[in-house]
């Protein structure tokens, strides 16, 4: 994953899976994020990949890297927003939110086009509270 964070309080992610990606690159630009102490929104275009399995050091360091960071995730970032035009695939991921935001600490929302998705980060942002109250799609 990648992070565009040049319109900070809108990070744009990229999940990438090239061999020999630098995963702590990753982590480093999102502790950048969060050391700015203001919320922020999360955005991206792009899925993971359905095949793309992490090996077993991955996973345990993003479970630790998260344990690390729960408080500032889950006082910081205000939601996910995952643009997907695809109905079918909009429903499916909103079965995966539920388990997302249990890991994650923050709310995983869809969108159908990238301005719905601008529209729901900036009302986010005016009251972050409108994540969990039913603004997901």
């Amino acid at each position: 994953m990648s992070m565009n964070s040049s319109n900070f309080p809108f990070v744009w992610m990229r999940f990438s899976h090239e061999p020999g990606h630098d995963h702590e690159k990753d982590f480093a630009a999102f502790e950048a994020n969060l050391k700015r102490g203001e919320p922020f929104v999360l955005l991206t275009d792009t899925a993971p990949a359905e095949d793309h399995e992490h090996s077993p050091e991955e996973k345990r360091r993003t479970a630790f890297w998260m344990r690390e960071h729960k408080a500032e995730l889950r006082k910081l970032v205000q939601a996910m927003i995952m643009v997907e035009p695809s109905q079918a695939k909009r429903l499916g991921i909103k079965a995966f939110a539920v388990l997302f935001a249990k890991f994650w600490g923050y709310p995983l929302i869809v969108a159908a086009s990238h301005e719905e998705a601008m529209e729901i980060a900036k009302g986010l942002l005016g009251n972050p509270r409108m994540a969990f109250s039913g603004l997901r799609e």
